[in-house]
């Protein structure tokens, strides 16, 4: 599972000749390599399909891809079903990525050089590191288990080999014999018309889309105990949730409309949060044929719901499943895809968020707090709490912008931008920017050979990360500073 953008935070390089030789090197090798491209593994194998039939670069869906997908992961006809699959197939993917990456991030710290600089000496310095380390290991299986009922499993671990479950989920398609009747049931990712589970990218803040995760802060990072962030946790657009989705599109899958119904839990099981409280994302796009430009995409989305901020406790402690006390929240915005050409195409996302008031000053998340140290429950609104002076529901807009040319089915260039901005603060007297981001992202990836047994992808990316006062306390003033890091990334994407 991919860690919240405002968690995962990376640095600022430092160029080095040596790196950028390599770089320079790597690149050439990209420009004059001419191996086929080939088709993604477990559902190429089925069809015998290559990658560039359902990718713009794999993983990222091209539309054909979308009306695989939603389809049921069938192309509607005889062989879908499972007994016109040779017996020696098997529909499985591993994945997993070694890389080398550079980081850099600014941090207050009492010794400089190795050497103590003493009690008062404390100061913000700049720590580089840099080597070689691995990502997850993904291991995706999925097909039909009859025509129109399909299914996809994708155990999931970190890089230190701890396991969850990140996709478990069963689809009903062209019930009655419409393709307007779909149902989804499990734990799933959100219709999200630009996928994070899809994204093109692997840094620790590029990686995960800012706009799907933004978290307002509560108060400078300069009042005792903080930064401290908004207790909200339930509405994360880019992590995958438990719940029913309804999935309705035309023949042709240009129109298309979905709404799910998930638990108020961020995708956690077992019911650690509230017994009664569920949130409601709903979808709409169009897909409009544009001749020679291809088919653009124009949409909209609400993210809506309501969550606990009182839990019941014993011994201090909250009672996992005893959440009381919802309060609500929201994400609307726009979506877009546009193609300009065969090579060209622009993905824009817009939010515009705000969550209670309760939400905004800490509130809600008791369970897996984001205040404290770690194991510490967060705050808790028991009988008789009341909000501190100032207190105000957060408010805030997002921007995102990817764009994309694909030079050729084995190699594409990307670059986004994302843009954060809180228009009111959760707590009066705030910095009016505290909270807002900036996130730049570069890269490439290009695949040497993908064929229906395996694949590989050369990856390389830079990655900016800055956020308003939400850096370590300046020692010497004592005033805000802002997180400024970035991530240099190269790495070999391969799955099986």
């Amino acid at each position: 599972m991919r860690v919240r953008a405002q968690s995962r935070l990376c640095q600022k390089l430092r160029p080095a000749s040596t790196f950028l030789a390599a770089a320079f090197v790597l690149t050439f090798l990209i420009m004059t390599a001419s191996e086929p491209a080939g088709a993604l593994p477990a559902f190429a194998r089925k069809y015998g399909l290559r990658c560039s039939a359902c990718h713009e670069s794999w993983p990222a869906l091209n539309n054909f891809g979308l009306r695989f997908r939603d389809n049921g992961y069938q192309l509607m006809n005889d062989r879908d079903a499972p007994i016109w699959q040779n017996p020696s197939y098997w529909p499985v993917t591993f994945r997993i990525t070694p890389i080398w990456h550079r980081l850099s991030a600014l941090n207050a710290v009492d010794t400089y050089g190795g050497n103590p600089v003493g009690i008062t000496g404390t100061a913000l310095q700049r720590i580089t590191s840099s080597g070689f380390d691995l990502s997850g290991l993904d291991f995706h299986t999925g097909g039909t288990l009859e025509k129109n009922i399909s299914f996809y499993v994708l155990p999931s671990s970190n890089s230190a080999a701890l396991f969850h479950f990140e996709t478990v989920m069963a689809r009903f398609d062209n019930l009655m014999g419409s393709s307007w009747l779909n149902i989804k049931v499990g734990r799933f990712e959100l219709n999200n018309l630009l996928s994070e589970k899809r994204i093109l990218t692997l840094t620790g803040n590029g990686g995960v889309y800012s706009t799907y995760h933004f978290i307002p802060v509560t108060r400078p990072g300069n009042t005792a105990g903080c930064p401290c962030s908004d207790g909200n946790i339930y509405g994360q657009m880019g992590d995958n949730q438990l719940g029913m989705e309804y999935l309705g599109h035309s023949a042709d899958d240009r129109t298309r409309i979905s709404a799910a119904l998930v638990s108020s839990s961020d995708g956690n099981v077992n019911l650690v949060t509230g017994g009664n409280n569920y949130s409601g994302f709903f979808t709409f796009d169009q897909g409009i044929d544009a001749g020679k430009w291809g088919v653009q995409r124009l949409g909209m989305y609400a993210f809506v719901g309501e969550a606990a901020t009182y839990y019941r406790t014993l011994g201090g402690v909250p009672i996992p499943g005893s959440g009381i006390g919802n309060k609500g929240f929201e994400r609307v915005g726009f979506t877009g895809q546009f193609y300009f050409g065969p090579h060209f195409d622009l993905n824009v996302v817009t939010q515009h968020g705000s969550d209670n008031v309760w939400f905004g000053q800490g509130y809600g998340n008791a369970i897996n707090p984001s205040n404290g140290s770690p194991g510490t429950p967060g705050l808790n609104n028991t009988p008789g709490t009341t909000l501190p002076a100032g207190s105000q529901t957060p408010i805030w807009n997002g921007y995102l912008f990817e764009g994309r040319y694909v030079y050729s089915p084995q190699l594409i260039f990307l670059a986004r931008y994302e843009a954060e901005r809180v228009s009111q603060q959760a707590t009066a007297g705030n910095p009016s920017d505290l909270g807002n981001i900036n996130n730049y992202v570069i890269g490439y990836r290009y695949n040497p050979f993908m064929t229906p047994r395996a694949g590989l992808a050369i990856h390389g990316e830079f990655n900016v990360f800055h956020q308003d006062g939400t850096g370590p306390t300046n020692p010497i003033t004592g005033g805000l500073t802002n997180t400024n890091t970035s991530e240099l990334l190269f790495g070999l994407d391969f799955d099986f």
